[in-house]
């Protein structure tokens, strides 16, 4: 299904392939043989999404932008099966796996590998040819790679990274832990996506 979203169409070069059940929603760019395959989504929230040539992505994979964050990601890249990759950069032959996950801010050097279930934090910078191994965390700028059992690690380069700041204008309170202003965030975000409604279908 291609939809308008805020007056923006998306751009899908002709030769490029999108499933009958994939969404691609709003400023989207897919460039020249692209293949979006079944049920996977491509939503740009606000700031534009744009996919090079030669990208293959699989099956329930979610790839979205913000209203503060573009999605661009380069050529001949596969983004895995269930992946959700949101608000960052990916550059050329960068292969995402299986239900791996990319934060906003986040940086993928080329022919860098994120593989099944890893985690690349917001605002991570993965440099050229570096692998996140299966179930690992990439947090920091340089990455530091943590298994996710050594959560106090990642969690003393994350914090000041300021996920609730950086991604939803809420910061945490000193000595918080946790999300701070749910009610705010969510009252902010239910605005933002309630501009959905007058999405329109392109036949």
């Amino acid at each position: 299904m291609i939809l308008t979203h805020d007056e923006h169409e998306p751009r899908i070069h002709p030769t490029s392939y999108v499933a009958p059940n994939a969404v691609v929603c709003g400023n989207v760019t897919i460039r020249a043989g692209c293949r979006i395959m079944f049920g996977a989504c491509i939503v740009a929230e606000g700031k534009p999404v744009t996919i090079g040539e030669n990208c293959i992505v699989m099956e329930n994979a979610v790839l979205r932008s913000t209203d503060k964050h573009e999605l661009t990601i380069g050529c001949c890249c596969l983004v895995g099966p269930h992946a959700h990759v949101v608000g960052c950069t990916v550059e050329d032959e960068v292969f995402i796996a299986t239900g791996a996950s990319v934060f906003h801010g986040a940086r993928l050097g080329t022919k860098a590998e994120v593989r099944v279930h890893a985690i690349v934090h917001l605002r991570t910078e993965l440099p050229a040819d570096a692998v996140v191994p299966i179930g690992w965390v990439a947090v920091g700028r340089p990455a530091v790679l943590l298994p996710p059992e050594k959560h106090e690690e990642i969690w003393a380069v994350q914090k000041p990274l300021d996920f609730p700041g950086f991604v939803y204008g809420f910061s945490r309170e000193s000595g918080e832990n946790t999300i701070p202003a749910m009610k705010k965030i969510t009252q902010r975000r239910s605005e933002e996506l309630g501009r959905h409604r007058d999405d329109r279908v392109i036949p």
